[in-house]
């Protein structure tokens, strides 16, 4: 005769009791008998409402989800001779995606003889990381791939992101 461990609906250990008394209880007190512990010896058993046990298992999953943060990765491609005005625009750019709470790839791609100077690349990166130090921080220094030269950035943590909105044309005034 089989027999599992029983446990009531409120978490109280019934013991240990035949299966047609189990499914019995479960008929009586308009609930569903649900094995958990199939391994065990003998196997457990709990009385429970299976239909809201599963609601609420998807409202816990639904939640866990809402409040996960996803990590968004943007890639600024530099070179090592680059001008002025063109480096405060990049920076501009840096300074936007770790503003919205995104971390930065910047990559320092060497062409020909450049290869030869990587200390140029470092020091850019250097200068970079310096003028964005109030936005983020240096997640990983700055390391040689082959021909590129890659630094990742990440926000600081107690920034909120600043949310991206659309500007909406203004309605004049009659």
């Amino acid at each position: 005769m089989p027999e599992v461990r029983l446990v009531g609906p409120n978490g109280e250990q019934v013991g240990i009791v035949r299966i047609e008394d189990a499914l019995r209880l479960a008929q009586e007190n308009d609930l569903d008998l649900v094995e958990v512990a199939p391994q065990a010896r003998p196997p457990v058993c709990k009385l429970m409402d299976f239909g809201k046990f599963k609601y609420e298992s998807a409202q816990k999953a639904r939640e866990s989800r809402r409040n996960q943060q996803l990590t968004v990765i943007k890639e600024q491609k530099l070179r090592p001779k680059i001008d002025q005005h063109d480096y405060e625009t990049k920076k501009g750019h840096v300074s936007r995606f770790l503003a919205a709470g995104n971390k930065v790839k910047v990559t320092i791609m060497f062409r020909g003889r450049e290869q030869s100077r990587p200390e140029l690349g470092f020091r850019l990166l250097q200068k970079l990381a310096d003028d964005v130090t109030e936005l983020g921080f240096v997640e990983s220094s700055p390391k040689q791939d082959g021909r590129n030269m890659i630094m990742v950035l990440a926000p600081h943590k107690n920034v909120k992101p600043k949310a991206v909105k659309a500007e909406a044309p203004e309605a004049p005034e009659a």
